[in-house]
């Protein structure tokens, strides 16, 4: 059986190179991504689900990034070092990367109150609520810089591992602006920013489809440097509001019912689960 080191490893998951040095254990997937590769909490996140999807064809998993981690981080943030290190080491002999990014870019009073107009109230629909144009901090400018760091990143991947190893996106699900944070305390990702802007509450779960559905257009647009290789695994539309612990993080079940429904078909069409 694989030690567990609370925080650093589970089953086939390493969030620390030094626990897969103690096993002994070299990765073969690696993942780059925010808190649903990270979320500490019982039932841990979406890459446990994926990496008992993955142990059945004896993949081992590193997660590199961390919880609130944003799309620049990881090229040219505090995890852009650590990625490439690992990329270096590692790159040739891994089957598949995964990567989690973009909902922190969004998710957060201060990523997403500046992108909305100064007063909704009179708002129609939820594109009525954001400002409009490609500024700085407008929606589309927003869009437009979370793409370039996702290209960065794909393209040091294509990089340094082999010309057939996937590269698997994913793109969250519509997240529900409830106001509910972790334990239960009030939320600073969605529901605050929508609340201080006055968008009307039949319209905040619009707003978060819509900037939801932007991002996914923006990953459907990535793939396009490589179909073969670089693949999306659309989440949209998978939970119910009853399967969301918090505003931005389903529960384990949530987690777990988008890593068999969704991803799973995608890994076993590569070969990577079975």
């Amino acid at each position: 059986m694989p030690i567990i080191v609370s925080g650093e490893a589970m089953g086939n998951v390493f969030w620390s190179d030094s626990a897969m040095m103690m096993e002994g254990r070299y990765p073969s997937i690696l993942a780059v991504g925010d808190s649903w590769f990270w979320y500490p909490f019982p039932g841990g996140s979406l890459i446990n689900q994926l990496g008992e999807l993955v142990e059945t064809k004896e993949h081992v998993i590193f997660a590199l990034g961390e919880n609130g981690a944003e799309v620049v981080d990881y090229v040219a943030g505090k995890h852009s070092k650590l990625i490439r290190k690992a990329l270096k080491l590692h790159g040739p002999s891994l089957s598949a990367a995964f990567i989690s990014g973009g909902g922190n870019d969004f998710a957060g009073v201060n990523d997403l109150r500046p992108m909305l107009n100064i007063n909704c109230s009179t708002a129609k629909t939820p594109d009525d609520c954001f400002r409009p144009g490609t500024d700085d901090r407008t929606l589309e400018w927003l869009m437009r810089k979370t793409a370039e760091n996702y290209e960065i990143l794909i393209g040091q991947i294509m990089a340094a591992t082999g010309p057939d190893v996937p590269i698997v996106l994913h793109n969250y699900d519509y997240a529900l602006p409830t106001g509910k944070g972790v334990f239960g305390k009030e939320s600073t990702w969605l529901r605050m920013a929508l609340d201080d802007a006055n968008v009307p509450l039949a319209l905040q779960a619009g707003c978060v489809r819509l900037v939801i559905d932007k991002l996914t257009a923006e990953l459907v647009k990535l793939t396009q440097i490589d179909p073969t290789r670089i693949l999306l695994v659309d989440s949209r539309g998978c939970l119910e509001p009853n399967q969301w612990a918090n505003e931005i993080h389903p529960k384990p079940a949530g987690f777990k019912k988008i890593a068999v429904t969704r991803w799973q078909p995608v890994l076993q069409s590569l070969s990577l689960a079975g």
